[in-house]
């Protein structure tokens, strides 16, 4: 029970690698605030089925790239839970296209989600954390930001945003104990690579050193570390869980 009587925060935390990294934390001990931004069916799946953890495990729907929710979101969540430990900065989108052909519209929805919300989500975060001279942020990242894959270029100048973030906050609040980190994976095995075509996921795999996609569990492992006590001297650093990429 290495989280208890800690509160995690992990935006985009209802499926997928989100929801595999808050119920790491639950089963870690954490109180865990999950935000969604619209998928009301799977967040209400992720409850019912979290039933034996009570009111450990809080959802809210929460807009990451609306500035007003997110200070909505934190007076609310602070009224109950004054302490808040760790953010970790999962929500985010993908949105394909060749650059030539990528409109504004596709580059923007993608930028402010994935890279905005993440300035905005760290920036009440550390206000609270501040006070309580302790605090970890956790920014999940891609090796697409470093990789540049074909039709990414928004989501890859997204990622890399997200490590260039961390970078400058890691700096100007070190010396109030609190890290900025990021984990960097590459194919996880996901409702995202599971909707691909087979001979496109073999094609992915054979890309890939060890022969095989990553897992969730794998990922929230690492995520685990960097926001545990023990990661204390690690802070503006990327960690790839890519199988060897």
């Amino acid at each position: 029970m290495k989280f208890e009587n800690q509160t995690a925060i992990v935006t985009g935390g209802t499926r997928g690698i989100g929801r595999g990294i808050a119920e790491a934390f639950l089963k870690e001990g954490a109180t865990v605030v999950a935000t969604y931004a619209g998928n009301d069916i799977a967040a209400m799946k992720f409850k019912e089925e979290s039933l034996h953890y009570g009111d450990k495990l809080i959802i809210r729907k929460c807009d990451v790239r609306d500035e007003d929710a997110i200070i909505k979101f934190f007076a609310e969540i602070e009224s109950t839970h004054p302490k808040i430990e760790i953010l970790i900065n999962n929500s985010g989108i993908r949105k394909d296209q060749v650059t030539a052909m990528m409109s504004l519209g596709d580059w923007n929805d993608v930028i402010s989600t994935n890279l905005t919300g993440t300035f905005l989500m760290s920036k009440h975060a550390v206000l609270q954390f501040m006070k309580n001279r302790y605090g970890r942020i956790v920014n999940m990242s891609s090796i697409g930001g470093s990789l540049g894959l074909p039709g990414q270029a928004n989501y890859a100048a997204s990622k890399a945003g997200q490590i260039a973030i961390s970078k400058s906050l890691s700096k100007e609040v070190a010396k109030r104990g609190i890290t900025v980190n990021n984990i960097c994976p590459g194919f996880i095995d996901t409702e995202l690579l599971a909707d691909l075509p087979e001979e496109q996921r073999k094609e992915y795999m054979k890309d890939v050193p060890m022969k095989r996609f990553g897992k969730v569990s794998e990922v929230a492992a690492a995520v685990l570390f960097l926001a545990s006590k023990e990661a204390s001297y690690i802070t503006g650093a990327s960690l790839e869980i890519s199988g060897g990429l």
